[in-house]
């Protein structure tokens, strides 16, 4: 990637982010991606609510510095988009509406992609106004 161009800026779904933060694997590739400056992700209040509920469950075993620690290699990255108050309909509908939340942001954010390895979502491809990745599709590759 040349200097002249610019970071992919990405919604990711709080599988994608706590899979890349907690659980590693090639998914964590994303952390050195973002730190980097290769991807910005794209967050909001209520995404960020949603990850702070998810690592917080108990079956994670994440103890609150431990959560903290995470999330600082994780939040400041980000780019901060506030959600418009009424949300306005979406153009697709979604099977999950607990999943409507990324594509209201990622619409909202004018954002490149929507990372997500949620079926109900990656359903929505070939009919979303915005494109629809997994995380295989960024080909991120010694990040």
């Amino acid at each position: 990637m040349g200097p002249e161009t610019a970071p992919l800026r990405a919604v990711f779904d709080t599988n994608i982010v706590v899979s890349a933060l907690v659980f590693g694997g090639v998914v964590a590739r994303l952390r050195g991606a973002w730190a980097s400056g290769k991807l910005t992700p794209v967050i909001c209040q209520e995404t960020v609510l949603e990850l702070l509920e998810v690592m917080s469950y108990p079956k994670l075993k994440l103890s609150a510095p431990s959560r903290d620690a995470l999330l600082q290699d994780y939040l400041p990255f980000g780019e901060i988009v506030v959600l418009p108050v009424p949300l306005p309909a979406l153009p697709v509908a979604c099977r999950d509406v607990d999943d409507d939340l990324f594509l209201h942001l990622a619409l909202a954010a004018g954002a490149d992609a929507l990372v997500t390895g949620d079926q109900d979502l990656l359903a929505l491809r070939d009919n979303a106004p915005m494109r629809i990745l997994t995380f295989r599709d960024l080909q991120l590759r010694g990040s």
